[in-house]
């Protein structure tokens, strides 16, 4: 497995294992041409809804993108167009997570605990206007949306 194939599995079982904790289930759409890796669905009363749903595009990438108030991603034109606006029956959010450069230091092991470095940080582009970019559009993440536990289960509850 290359380095990319690397990160996009560890960026999965990382939104796995925050859907996990929250209570909710994960699948993934196939074939994938639509821009969405997974699917967080709850069961049952949730919110104004019944079983609601979210469905997420994940990316992964080491730390060199961030600043102190943000993560920049360069999100590929196609992805960014399948992501923004509205109309969507299930809404959408992509999810970028951030590891260390050398992909042993990505997680750590031990008889009491498992250790996944570094964090997800989440973005709506439902807003996000239109762009004449040819190849990529770069998103700036608020380092406050961090994907974990509490945020996803505020999202799931606002879908």
């Amino acid at each position: 497995m290359d380095e990319n194939q690397q990160k996009e599995m560890f960026s999965y079982a990382y939104v796995r294992a925050v859907a996990c904790v929250a209570g909710y289930g994960v699948h993934r759409p196939e074939p994938d041409d639509d821009s969405v890796d997974l699917v967080v669905s709850a069961r049952g009363p949730l919110g104004s809804y019944r079983s609601p749903r979210l469905d997420i595009q994940v990316k992964c990438t080491a730390r060199d993108w961030m600043t102190e108030q943000e993560v920049r991603f360069p999100l590929k034109r196609k992805n960014y167009d399948d992501l923004r606006g509205e109309g969507f029956l299930v809404p959408r959010i992509l999810v970028v997570m951030t590891v260390p450069a050398a992909v042993e230091d990505w997680l750590s092991q031990s008889e009491e605990e498992m250790i996944l470095r570094h964090c997800g940080y989440w973005l709506s582009l439902r807003d996000a206007p239109a762009s004449d970019n040819a190849q990529s559009v770069t998103v700036d993440i608020p380092r406050r949306n961090v994907f974990g536990v509490e945020a996803l289960r505020s999202l799931m509850e606002t879908v």
